[in-house]
Order: C-alpha cells, then sequence, then structure tokens
C-alpha cells in the first residue's frame, strides 16, 4: 500500500540564518526517498514565506517559498530556523502570532539556534527544557524568563517541542527527528551521504569532543584537535600525545586535566567507544575489527569498555541496531 510521505515545513524569513534552514531541509530531502530502501518519498519538504515574495539570508541567499503562512497546509513536523530578525524586530512577533493557534495541529515543533525566539513567545515553551546558540542562551533565559535553558545541550525534545543549539546542530537535530521516525538505518544513511556523524561524540555537548578540544586549546594542544579523531588506530598514550605537543609527560597531563577535566586517557576511550559505536552500526566489520581499528589492544578489552562506557556489550548493541532497522524498512513509518 502505498504511504503517505510526512510534510515537514520550514518557516523562512528575510535575515534568515541560511544554514539553519538549508542544514535540516537537505536531511529531510535525502531522507525523501532512498531507491534501494523505499522507493516512495517519506518526507514532502516545504519552505514557508512569511508572504510569498523571495526573502533574503543573512549572507545574501535568496530564496523562493512555496507556500506562505496563508495558504500554509497541514503540517507533520515545523522548522524554524534562526537568523538576526528574530532577536530583532517584529518578525518573531508575527511568527508567534500564526503559530499559536496552530500548535495544536502540529505534532512536532522545532526550533534551529535562535528559532527558539520565535518559539518563546507563544508560552508554549514556559516550564520546558530548550537550548539554543552558546551566545544566546543568557539572554534567551533573561528574556524570557518561564523557560528552563540549559547552555550546553546540543539539542533537546520536551514532549512534541524540540530546540537546538547553534547551526550546524540543526542537522544533529534533523537526524534525531528521521530516526524517530524511520530508524537508525535510515538516518545513518543520511549521515553518510551528508558526511556527518549520526550522533556526535560528546553526546549532549553542545561541541562534540573534538570541537570543544579545538575550542579551549592552546597552541601546544591545537593539532591535536584535528588528528585525533582520525588516528585513533594510533598509539595514543600520554607519552605519544605529549611528545606530539611538545611538553613532558606530567605537565602535559596535568595541563590536559586542568583545561578540559579528564585525563588523556578517559578522554582519548570516549573518542574510541563513540566512533565504535558508528563503524558497529555499518556492519562492515567484525567486533574483533572494530576493536582493532580504533586502537585497543585486545577484543576484550574492547568489549569491557564498550559495556563500562554504554550498558551493553558490542554484539547486544549491533543486534539492536539490526532490529531497529529491520523494523523500519519492513512497513513502518
Amino acid at each position: 500500500m502505498k504511504s503517505t510521505p510526512q510534510r515537514v515545513g520550514f518557516l523562512g524569513y528575510d535575515g534568515v540564518q541560511a544554514l539553519d534552514l538549508v542544514g535540516p531541509l537537505e536531511a529531510f530531502m535525502t531522507a525523501a526517498a532512498d531507491e534501494d530502501q523505499c522507493p516512495e518519498p517519506r518526507y514532502e519538504t516545504l519552505v514557508i514565506g512569511l508572504t510569498d515574495r523571495p526573502f533574503t539570508s543573512e549572507t545574501g541567499i535568496v530564496f523562493q517559498p512555496h507556500n506562505t503562512l496563508k495558504n500554509c497546509p497541514a503540517l507533520d513536523t515545523l522548522i524554524i530556523p534562526g537568523g538576526r530578525a528574530l532577536r530583532n524586530g517584529e518578525t518573531s512577533t508575527i511568527i508567534s502570532e500564526w503559530l499559536t493557534p496552530q500548535a495544536n495541529r502540529i505534532r512536532r515543533i522545532a526550533s534551529v539556534c535562535t528559532g527558539v525566539y520565535a518559539l518563546a513567545p507563544t508560552g508554549l515553551l514556559d516550564g520546558r527544557k530548550v537550548t539554543t546558540h552558546w551566545r544566546f542562551a543568557r539572554d534567551l533565559a533573561k528574556r524570557f524568563p518561564n523557560l528552563r535553558v540549559e547552555h550546553d545541550a546540543l539539542f533537546l525534545r520536551d514532549e512534541k517541542f524540540y530546540t537546538s543549539a547553534g547551526i550546524t546542530a540543526g542537522i544533529d537535530l534533523a537526524l534525531a527527528l528521521i530516526e524517530e521516525d524511520c530508524g537508525p538505518g535510515v538516518a545513518l544513511s543520511v549521515a553518510r551521504e551528508l558526511v556527518v556523524y549520526l550522533k556526535r561524540p560528546g553526546g549532549q555537548n553542545q561541541y562534540s569532543e573534538p570541537l570543544q578540544f579545538q575550542f579551549q586549546a592552546s597552541d601546544k594542544f591545537a593539532d591535536l584537535a584535528a588528528w585525533l579523531p582520525s588516528h585513533l588506530r594510533r598509539n595514543l598514550s600520554v607519552e605519544a600525545l605529549a611528545e606530539r605537543a611538545g611538553l613532558c609527560p606530567r605537565h602535559f597531563s596535568r595541563r590536559f586535566k586542568e583545561v578540559f577535566g579528564a585525563t588523556p586517557a578517559v578522554f582519548v576511550e570516549k573518542l574510541r567507544l563513540d566512533e565504535a559505536r558508528r563503524r558497529l552500526a555499518t556492519r562492515t566489520s567484525t567486533i574483533d575489527g572494530v576493536a582493532a581499528s580504533i586502537g585497543f589492544n585486545s577484543a576484550k578489552a574492547f568489549r569491557r569498555a564498550f559495556e563500562r562506557q554504554f550498558g551493553v556489550n558490542p554484539t547486544s548493541y549491533r543486534r539492536r541496531f539490526a532490529a531497529h532497522r529491520n523494523a523500519s524498512t519492513s512497513g513502518g513509518k
């Protein structure tokens, strides 16, 4: 039986942050049709303008909306991208006044970055946990004291409402929504097509560990940020890392823990285990092969570390992932 694609609407307006709009849109478009797994489109995507006139992003890109607030069809999911216009001006008022009577008819409502500034005035987020770009978290909390603003979250869900951090976090959020609808197999396929993590290392931190490392590091640590994730198979002992940073091991360890709140060993193990989850999901290597590929000296040590970190052994994790994937491709949404 032919399935009806879920309709996802993306609000657009003059002054929108282009990547807040295009990033999640690309993710849903990529998931919309997979000729190998699902010949029918999973999603119908619409860009919804305040009017039928073209609108211009902060960077000067001009978009032509498919629909307007006045003739918008029923939506399954609404995405509100951020942008300078929502923080200062009447745009957020126009959107919030339109959204208030529409909200009960929309299954999911999500904001990207400062898109939350258009959602907050509706009162729908009062008492809820929300997040936004770290630069604006304090201002958001001050303007809307009824919100429970979390400064360091990548994205958050509170019932039907989703909020995300800055810019590329909108892609992380879109992948999570796709995974909810279609299962991890489809979400992973989209992530691979877009060349991004399905789940960034670091879980709910606004930065993944490698990005946070870059942001906080002194010049002696800076090159490790880009180097570590792609060299997990190498010797990443304190001595090896200290030599790369040009410091003695004792001084390196002390500085590292002062800056990042974790020892180098704990930090490296977490990077390795997060990468292991991604590789287990692809099913292209044996578990022993995954262990070796990310630098564990033995499969036994890998299994112990994986279970300690995630509460499940690698075999069970892979089996559960396969079960979710099979369910998503055998008559599910």
